[in-house]
């Protein structure tokens, strides 16, 4: 009797998966708001990684632009994009970069005069960029609705694997050969010193080692 009582049900009409109009609609909002906030957050960490003249606050900042990112995928269904954005991103390659500005002692940026026209040239790019983020938006908000295929997975680990090594190989083996590049360059600008410089720092080192054992001895 229950399991008849379960296919009358079925049979009758279950109320559908979809939730309903309301909570679609609260769910919509939320979602709009939850982008939006992050989005913000992704801007005002750009901003302050160009305004910044210290290299250090700017890769900070620019930490907080891969945070906001990645919380970004996390709301478009990107889980494996969102987790490579903080693993390899926020994590990995932004510890390389404050290791290589450490080791460069970079100072802050002097200011030069005469590089000042390069400043109405940013704020023109700056604002072809506005415009085109505002067609941008406006071209999604009059393209028509269609129901997203459930059979998709584009933000799956095995989908993205099977695009990177097959559609995509020839662009994933380029940039491989620019890191390769970049870590060649990062060993070239860290060996500044010549070789006979080189060893008397390593010797003026071994003796101020030999000093401070002595004297603790």
């Amino acid at each position: 009797m229950a399991s008849r009582r379960r296919v009358g049900r079925l049979e009758g009409g279950t109320p559908s998966i979809q939730p309903p109009g309301r909570q679609r609609y609260a769910f919509f909002m939320v979602s709009t708001v939850i982008f939006f906030l992050f989005a913000g957050l992704a801007i005002a960490c750009a901003i302050s990684m160009v305004y910044h003249k210290n290299p250090l606050y700017s890769a900070i900042s620019l930490v907080g632009v891969f945070i906001a990112l990645s919380c970004i995928y996390v709301t478009l269904a990107a889980p494996f994009i969102a987790a490579v954005q903080i693993l390899i991103y926020a994590g990995a390659i932004m510890v390389l970069v404050v290791f290589v500005i450490m080791l460069l002692n970079l100072d802050d940026d002097k200011p030069l005069n005469r590089l000042r026209y390069l400043y109405a040239l940013g704020g023109g790019l700056g604002l072809l960029l506005l415009v085109q983020t505002f067609f941008i938006f406006y071209a999604v908000m009059r393209a028509p609705n269609q129901s997203a295929d459930q059979s998709m997975s584009a933000g799956k680990t095995l989908t993205i694997g099977q695009a990177m090594y097959t559609e995509y190989l020839l662009p994933v083996e380029i940039v491989g050969v620019l890191l390769l590049m970049a870590v060649i360059g990062a060993v070239i600008l860290a060996r500044k010193l010549s070789q006979p410089q080189l060893e008397l720092v390593v010797d003026k080192e071994l003796d101020l080692r030999n000093e401070d054992d002595g004297m603790l001895n």
